[in-house]
C-alpha cells in the first residue's frame, strides 16, 4: 500500500476539506435495524434481549446476569501481574478524577439573597463495556471509577459474553475491584436498549455511558432522542489520532502510534503532519512493514486507508489543521511540545513530547479515554465524574432580598406580559 504525501499549501480550499474528511459509512441499515431493536426490547425485555443476543452474537446468555461467584472468583483466574497493573491504573485514573470532582457553592448575589449549586450523583446509570476480540478492562475503569466518585448509587454494567455465554473473567475481575456489583451478559444495541427501557431482569437507567461499534452509537443517540429513554454521554464514533511531528521525532514511535488507533477497527483514522518531507517519506515506508507484523493486520489493510500524510510550511500551520479537524487524541512529538500545547483549541486529549504515547492515556495515565471523535471535540470534552451528575440550583431570599431583587422582576415580567410572574413578586411585596 502505498501513501501519498499532501503539500497543504497547494490544495484548493474543498480538497483540503476532502483530505481531513473522515470515513463516512452507510447509516441508514444501520438506523433501522436499530430502531427494530429498541422497538423489540421494549415490547419484549428479556425474550426480546436473547433473541437478538442469539441472532447478532450467535450466543445468549442464562442467566444474563453474571453470578455473584462468578464475580468473586475472577481474579483468581488472572495474572499477579495483570491485577497489579489493574490497582496501579485505578489508582491513578481515581486520582485525577477526583482532582476534578464538582464541588457545591453559593454566592449571596445581594443583600438577603442566596443563590446554591448543588451537584447530585445520577441513578441508575448504564455501562456499555464493548467485547468482538479483547476483553476491554481499561473500559471498565474509565466508566466505573468516575461513577463511584460521583456517588452513584446503582451502577448497571453490560458487555457481550463470549462464544460460550460468559464474561471473560479479566473484565469480571476489573469490574470487582471497582466495586461493580450488578454485570449483564449481553452486548450490541439490544443492551443499549434493555439500559434505556428496562427489562424484567436489566433496570431502566437515566443515562448511558461507554463506547462501542456503530449499532451501539446509533442506538444511544435513538434512545436519548426518545422521551422515555436514556441520555447518552457524548458523540461518539470510530476511534482517531492526530500527530504533529517534525525532524526530531523518532519514526518508529510515530508509525506505532498512528497504528495503535489504526487497530481499533476498518474505519478508525490516523493523520500524521509534519513540517518535515523526510518525515513523512519515512513513516511512509515504514508503516506498511509493521502492519504487516501485526495480529490485526487485516483491519489494518481498511483503516489505513484512511492515513493521511500532511506537509505544511511550520508548526503554527499544523496546530491549524488539527484545531479544523477537532481529533480525538492530538499528539504533539515536536520540539517545545508543552508550549506549543497552548495553542490547541479543539482536541479531546492531547499528549505532549516524545516519551508520551496515546496508548498511556487508553490505559493508566488517569485522564479517560471514552473521549468525543468525529469533529465533536469542537463542543464537547472527555468523560468525567460531572458527567454522572447533575448540577441543581437553589436560591434563597429573605425579605431585605426580595424587597432589592423584586422591582427588577417586575419590570422584566411586565416587558414580557407575564403577569402572573409579576403578580406573584408584586403581591409578596405588597406583603410586607
Amino acid at each position: 500500500m502505498s501513501f501519498p504525501v499532501h503539500v497543504w499549501s497547494s490544495l484548493g480550499e474543498s480538497q483540503r476539506s476532502t483530505l481531513l474528511s473522515r470515513p463516512s459509512p452507510e447509516r441508514q441499515g444501520v438506523r433501522e435495524t436499530v430502531a427494530a431493536i429498541l422497538a423489540g426490547v421494549r415490547r419484549d425485555g428479556d425474550l426480546a434481549v436473547r433473541a437478538f443476543s442469539e441472532q447478532f452474537d450467535g450466543t445468549a446468555a442464562d442467566p444474563l446476569r453474571a453470578p455473584r461467584e462468578q464475580l468473586e472468583s475472577a481474579a483468581r483466574q488472572c495474572t499477579p501481574g495483570l491485577l497489579s497493573a489493574l490497582d496501579s491504573a485505578a489508582k491513578r485514573i481515581g486520582v485525577f478524577h477526583q482532582a476534578g470532582k464538582p464541588r457545591d457553592y453559593q454566592a449571596e448575589t445581594a443583600p438577603g439573597l442566596v443563590c446554591e449549586a448543588r451537584y447530585l450523583p445520577m441513578s441508575p446509570v448504564g455501562l456499555y463495556v464493548p467485547g468482538g476480540s479483547a476483553p476491554l478492562v481499561s473500559t471498565v475503569l474509565m466508566l466505573a471509577i468516575p461513577a463511584r466518585l460521583a456517588g452513584c448509587e446503582r451502577i448497571v454494567l453490560c458487555t457481550p459474553p463470549g462464544a460460550d455465554g460468559r464474561i471473560n473473567p479479566a473484565l469480571l475481575a476489573a469490574a470487582h475491584r471497582c466495586g461493580i456489583e450488578e454485570i449483564y451478559a449481553v452486548g450490541g444495541a439490544q443492551a443499549i436498549a434493555a439500559m434505556a427501557y428496562g427489562t424484567q431482569t436489566i433496570p431502566r437507567c437515566v443515562k448511558i455511558f461507554g463506547p462501542g461499534n456503530a449499532w451501539v452509537t446509533e442506538a444511544k443517540r435513538q434512545a436519548a432522542a426518545s422521551p422515555d429513554g436514556a441520555a447518552q454521554d457524548l458523540p461518539a464514533g470510530p476511534s482517531e489520532v492526530l500527530i504533529i511531528a517534525d525532524q526530531g521525532a523518532d519514526i518508529e514511535a510515530v508509525c506505532w502510534d498512528l497504528l495503535s488507533q489504526a487497530e481499533h477497527g476498518p474505519d478508525s483514522q490516523s493523520i500524521l503532519i509534519s513540517n518535515d518531507t523526510a518525515v513523512l517519506v519515512s513513516v511512509a515506508e515504514r508503516i506498511s512493514v509493521l502492519a504487516r507484523s501485526l495480529p490485526r493486520a487485516r483491519i489494518l489493510d481498511e483503516s489505513l486507508g484512511f492515513l493521511r500524510l500532511i506537509r505544511v510550511n511550520s508548526l503554527d500551520e499544523a496546530l491549524e489543521i488539527s484545531n479544523r479537524y477537532a481529533p480525538e487524541h492530538l499528539i504533539l512529538n515536536c520540539d517545545k511540545a508543552h508550549e506549543r500545547s497552548t495553542a490547541v483549541t479543539h482536541a479531546g486529549s492531547v499528549f505532549i513530547g516524545a516519551w508520551t504515547p496515546e496508548s498511556l492515556g487508553d490505559y493508566c495515565s488517569g485522564t479517560n479515554h471514552v473521549l468525543p471523535t468525529n469533529g465533536y471535540a469542537r463542543a464537547y470534552g472527555g468523560l468525567s465524574v460531572i458527567d454522572f451528575m447533575r448540577r441543581m440550583t437553589l436560591q434563597t431570599a429573605s425579605r431585605e432580598g426580595l424587597a432589592t431583587a423584586g422591582p427588577d422582576a417586575l419590570e422584566m415580567s411586565a416587558l414580557e406580559g407575564l403577569d402572573a410572574h409579576r403578580m406573584a413578586v408584586q403581591h409578596r411585596l405588597d406583603s410586607q
